[in-house]
């Protein structure tokens, strides 16, 4: 397998505490994983460490294609409307409004198009940083427990987008606390590997 994201030999040290070590995994061509574990396990690190925004204590990580990323924070001007705050991502990515449009059906915000981003709910704050890695076109998705504040119809729309970007020769990172029931995804307990 050409791997996209590859970690070999990955530990991780926040604070003074080891999270995981000699940790490897490779990501592909519409390959998906699973990272579960207990709160403080290291998910999250390992999805920071994955894009680049944490160093590793030790080993090696490469990543041989973009990258798009949700985490905490939706990464979206809560100043703006939501479609200006969105576009200004798709200049970033250098996508069209073609692809923010589309992104933003897929996610059924279209309604909230003028809304300003700080008056979104937390289930509409995640569905617009999931437009933003839909449009985005990255190949890598990184995803720290996308589904938070979703409803069951909005997590619905994630797995559905999750396979189309499967489909179409995406890979997914996922770190969740449930599998919302993602097809064929490989598991990773990061919690057993220290």
């Amino acid at each position: 397998m050409n791997a996209w994201l590859r970690l070999d030999g990955v530990a991780c040290i926040r604070g003074d505490r080891l999270l995981f070590r000699d940790l490897s995994l490779a990501l592909g061509r519409g390959d998906a994983l699973w990272l579960r574990g207990p709160n403080g396990a290291g998910k999250s690190s390992l999805i920071r460490l994955a894009a680049g925004l944490l160093r590793p204590a030790a080993g090696k990580i490469e990543r041989h294609e973009r990258i798009a990323l949700i985490d905490e924070a939706s990464a979206l001007d809560a100043e703006l409307p939501l479609r200006r705050a969105l576009d200004f991502w798709a200049r970033v990515d250098t996508v069209d409004g073609h692809a923010v449009d589309r992104a933003m059906d897929e996610m059924a915000l279209a309604p909230l198009a003028d809304v300003p981003v700080a008056m979104l709910s937390t289930g509409q704050r995640k569905r617009a940083a999931m437009a933003r890695v839909i449009a985005s076109g990255a190949p890598i998705w990184l995803l720290d427990e996308p589904a938070n504040g979703m409803d069951d119809a909005a997590q619905a729309r994630l797995v559905a987008a999750i396979a189309r970007h499967r489909a179409n020769g995406g890979a997914v990172l996922l770190a969740s606390h449930f599998t919302l029931g993602v097809p064929n995804l490989a598991e990773l307990d990061v919690g057993a590997l220290v």
